[in-house]
């Protein structure tokens, strides 16, 4: 079974970065899709971002274009997410998810993404 795991959260001040990090089993090698979705308190969960990951492009939320970004290491067993300049409505569980979308038009979909990592909390105060 494919498992990840979140982390790198933790509390910073509005305009600062932080970086998290989901670290993928072995057998997510094959998973053209990975990314990230975030949930606040009394939100639905919602997606920042996504890499295809055969060819490294990256899709991201207009809530967070040019401020976020996803990368990956060269042997695909660690996904990042860069945030740069955080606000507080960034605050929120961060989750790491991969799956088999059928196709980039519904890779934002929560419900396409068949394993999840456990979470990792940011807090951006201002």
């Amino acid at each position: 079974q494919v498992q990840l795991a979140e982390s790198g959260g933790g509390s910073v001040e509005a305009g600062g970065s932080l970086r998290l990090s989901c670290t993928a089993s072995v057998d997510s090698y094959s998973i053209d899709y990975m990314g990230w979705f975030r949930q606040a308190p009394g939100k639905e969960r919602e997606w920042v971002a996504t890499m295809y990951r055969p060819d490294g492009t990256t899709y991201y939320a207009d809530s967070v274009k040019g401020r976020f970004t996803v990368s990956q290491d060269r042997a695909k067993t660690t996904l990042y997410l860069q945030m740069d300049n955080l606000k507080p409505e960034d605050t929120a569980v961060y989750y790491c998810a991969a799956g088999r979308p059928t196709s980039a038009a519904v890779m934002m979909i929560a419900t396409a993404y068949r394993y999840w990592g456990q979470g990792t909390q940011l807090t951006v105060s201002s």
